[in-house]
């Protein structure tokens, strides 16, 4: 079975992992302060934005983001390194860095108080794009077409750009549609549990990173030729 095929345990994997980022970044943006931890591309432009001033958006939290993230990226590379003809293995590791890494982040936010601006919020906002650039080299070298699970921008232009309408085959639409709308639920759920509390998306995040942890490196041995 292809890994790209939504039948895949990795895709599936995978999929999780997106819907995953949409409360990450619904906790960095809604909650830390407009930030994003997994989605650098809107950092970049944000501090942009906030050196130019009068536009009420942070300088310091996309700094401190950005520096993370690519720490988190230099890390999961070099693990994807040491283990580069051992892919599961590969990947359940880099799970197993993320749970600890988001579930550090909720630990923060139930002890004390996370506000934007200020020392907790910036530890919150490091742990999470730790996580989150680890997990990005991990599925850059991983390769699955489309699940990135971080960024849609070319998802969605090979979901248009494929199209029958266009004169595409419409191949990958299913994968590419799944995508967008994990992340699009994971936003969405992470924004209504905010109503409530910092800590509730950030707990559901970890969960889900673990559940993903456990189920598909329980599977790995069966699926690892596949």
């Amino acid at each position: 079975m292809s890994q790209s095929s939504l039948r895949h345990p990795l895709a599936r994997a995978l999929l999780v992992l997106t819907f995953t980022t949409g409360l990450v970044d619904a906790v960095s943006y809604l909650g830390l302060g407009h930030v994003f931890t997994a989605n650098m591309t809107g950092n970049v432009v944000f501090l942009g934005f906030g050196i130019a001033g009068g536009t009420g958006l942070p300088v310091v939290a996309p700094i401190v983001s950005l520096v993370a993230f690519l720490i988190g990226a230099a890390a999961g590379s070099a693990l994807a390194t040491r283990m580069e003809e051992r892919d599961p293995d590969h990947l359940t590791r880099a799970l197993g860095i993320e749970t600890a890494l988001v579930a550090v982040a909720a630990a923060v936010a139930i002890a004390v108080d996370v506000d934007p601006g200020r020392l907790s919020g910036y530890v919150v906002i490091a742990l999470l794009a730790l996580a989150m650039g680890s997990r990005n080299a991990t599925v850059r070298r991983l390769g699955v077409p489309d699940l990135t699970t971080t960024v849609l921008t070319m998802t969605l232009t090979g979901l248009a750009a494929d199209t029958p309408v266009t004169g595409g085959s419409g191949k990958g639409s299913v994968r590419r549609t799944a995508a967008v709308v994990a992340m699009f639920c994971g936003a969405l759920a992470g924004a209504l549990l905010l109503k409530t509390s910092l800590v509730l998306p950030l707990v559901a995040a970890s969960g889900l990173a673990l559940a993903t942890w456990l189920i598909y490196g329980a599977r790995t041995p069966r699926s690892a030729g596949t």
